[in-house]
């Protein structure tokens, strides 16, 4: 079918106002620490065996890509939460975690947060498999103690699919960690699956001019195909205030904003599994 034209122009009227174009919404902004919110940071850091800096970013967005970051190149990997159905272990500010990782073996942690570095015991502190470290993010920070430990791959599966019990994935030395910092009456042998989570990690080198250490990006993927990506480094604690500022130089030059939505990912993986467990108990 042929649509006619006219060459006659309409007038607007008179009381016509021009239309402003839209503005993409921005997202909130975190507030900067309070002095005496950064003075408790440091005094954390001070104590600390290292200090890693962090933040939740849109997944895809521009400025990332900016950077140089390539999921093409990122390594795949599953985290498996172990917790109450009802989250105990969270609420006391524990972490039992595995993780099975592409090519290679997978590993184990204990964590604990908060912590005061001051009150940790100096016999665990020799461990090279101890760490207490100081995670900083837009408008926060929190400090946690780490037990690290290795296993294979298959261990993770077997644990997973009840063919091996979960105290056997940790060391002997992690699991009296668990122990000494577990709420009352919730041993291993009660904790259950949550997760998997499967999850892309890429490290990005910048040039040495324009930051001088590795960025790493995590792009973690929930069953329900929802995302949280979280941009990070880490230096020790000697480097901590000029390796904040150097970062957040770095991320403001690239067009990366200091957001006040940080979505944790532990948590989110945490609080994704414990209601789909709970869904599924109640509706069979």
């Amino acid at each position: 079918m042929v649509t006619k034209t006219t060459t006659t122009t309409a007038k607007p009227a008179a009381s016509a106002k021009p239309v402003r174009a839209r503005t993409a919404r921005q997202p909130a902004l975190a507030k900067p620490l309070t002095g005496e919110q950064v003075t408790e940071m440091f005094r954390l850091v001070k104590g600390a065996t290292s200090v890693e800096l962090k933040l939740s970013v849109p997944v895809g967005s521009a400025p990332v890509k900016k950077i140089g970051l390539d999921p093409v190149e990122a390594q795949p990997r599953q985290a498996f939460f172990f917790d109450t159905p009802d989250l105990a272990l969270n609420k006391a500010g524990i972490v039992v975690r595995a993780r099975r990782i592409q090519g290679g073996d997978g590993d184990t942690v204990i964590k604990l947060r908060p912590v005061e570095p001051e009150t940790i015991d100096p016999e665990l502190r020799r461990s090279s498999a101890f760490k207490i470290e100081v995670d900083a993010m837009p408008g926060g920070f929190v400090c946690s103690a780490s037990f690290k430990g290795v296993c294979t791959n298959q261990e993770v599966l077997d644990v997973a699919s009840g063919g091996m019990p979960l105290r056997k994935l940790f060391s002997r030395e992690q699991r009296a960690f668990y122990d000494a910092h577990a709420p009352a009456g919730v041993t291993m042998d009660k904790l259950v699956l949550l997760g998997p989570t499967f999850l892309l990690k890429s490290k990005h080198y910048p040039k040495a001019k324009d930051f001088d250490r590795p960025i790493v990006m995590e792009v973690w993927i929930y069953p329900d195909a929802s995302l949280v990506m979280e941009v990070s480094t880490k230096c020790l604690p000697k480097e901590a205030f000029q390796v904040i500022g150097d970062f957040k130089e770095y991320l403001a030059r690239h067009g990366i904003a200091l957001g006040a939505d940080q979505s944790a990912k532990t948590r989110t993986a945490l609080e994704f599994f414990s209601a789909r467990l709970n869904k599924e108990g109640l509706t069979g």
